[in-house]
């Protein structure tokens, strides 16, 4: 069976409900297991059991949360070794416009190597309706790509 893992800080909340919802869509999808983890707790092992990834943060200074750069730093050299390769997305909760958050993601994410797979979701400003819905889409079609083979 396929694994989904989604790492993700939240502080306010903001990111926890786009998590979440991420993870409700990706559950739509049989034939996967969706593995949902705060940053503070992602290992090493979460990124070597995972078939595709999602990273979720809100923006703070124009960056991602020292949480999720903190599992970053945990994991970067650890996983080298594995060259694991593995596609990912990313969703931002963002005051600003998110594009800084993203931006670091990326630089971070091509040393693992991964690769981007989707669109990055950007939730500025409060969480919507519409925010939840296209993390929820984020999530299913992550999840429908991996059990098709796609990715």
């Amino acid at each position: 069976m396929k694994q989904l893992t989604i790492i993700y800080h939240s502080q306010s909340g903001n990111t926890h409900q786009l998590a979440q919802a991420v993870a409700a869509g990706a559950r739509e999808e049989e034939g996967l297991s969706v593995n949902i983890k705060t940053a503070f707790k992602a290992k090493l092992e979460d990124l070597l059991t995972a078939d595709a990834l999602l990273f979720g943060t809100p923006e703070n200074f124009g960056y991602m949360s020292g949480a999720l750069k903190d599992f970053f730093d945990r994991t970067y050299y650890p996983a080298e070794p594995y060259q694991i390769n593995l596609p990912y997305g990313v969703f931002i909760s963002a005051g600003n416009d998110g594009s800084g958050a993203v931006r670091e993601i990326d630089r971070i994410a091509k040393g693992y190597p991964l690769r981007r797979v989707a669109e990055p979701v950007i939730a500025k400003g409060e969480v919507s309706q519409q925010h939840l819905q296209q993390c929820h889409e984020l999530g299913l079609s992550m999840a429908a790509g991996l059990v098709m083979g796609i990715f």
